[in-house]
């Protein structure tokens, strides 16, 4: 099931039980909890360092075609190891999601998808 958003920011551990907090009383009074993920960086230079121009090229390729490693660096013009790194990179983050699908009588492939309808980048310093 693909959930509806993906918030990517920063934040720290204040926001992230404050969240918990509003979570909690959501469950806690029958309120529909929204579908959504929130990948959050403690520090400025590490949002930027996980997410270059070149990631969040593939970030948009992979939301609007979900596919194999190869498919996409072909979609991208780029070398497929390099969009190997920075598909690790972003699925280490939890902005990108990895199937491993069984192709019948060829091995596996990992097939990429971002896990909700819309991604959201917001930074407030």
């Amino acid at each position: 099931m693909e959930m509806k958003k993906v918030t990517i920011g920063l934040g720290d551990e204040n926001d992230f039980f404050e969240r918990g907090r509003r979570i909690a009383k959501a469950a806690d009074s029958s309120e529909v909890i929204p579908e959504e993920a929130v990948v959050t960086f403690g520090d400025p230079v590490e949002l930027v360092r996980a997410l270059t121009p070149s990631r969040l090229e593939l970030v948009a390729a992979v939301k609007a075609k979900p596919d194999s490693i190869q498919g996409i660096a072909d979609r991208v013009h780029r070398d497929r190891s390099a969009v190997r790194r920075d598909l690790q990179a972003l699925i280490d983050a939890g902005i990108v999601l990895v199937e491993r699908r069984v192709l019948p009588g060829h091995g596996t492939m990992k097939f990429l998808q971002v896990p909700a309808k819309k991604v959201v980048l917001q930074a407030v310093l």
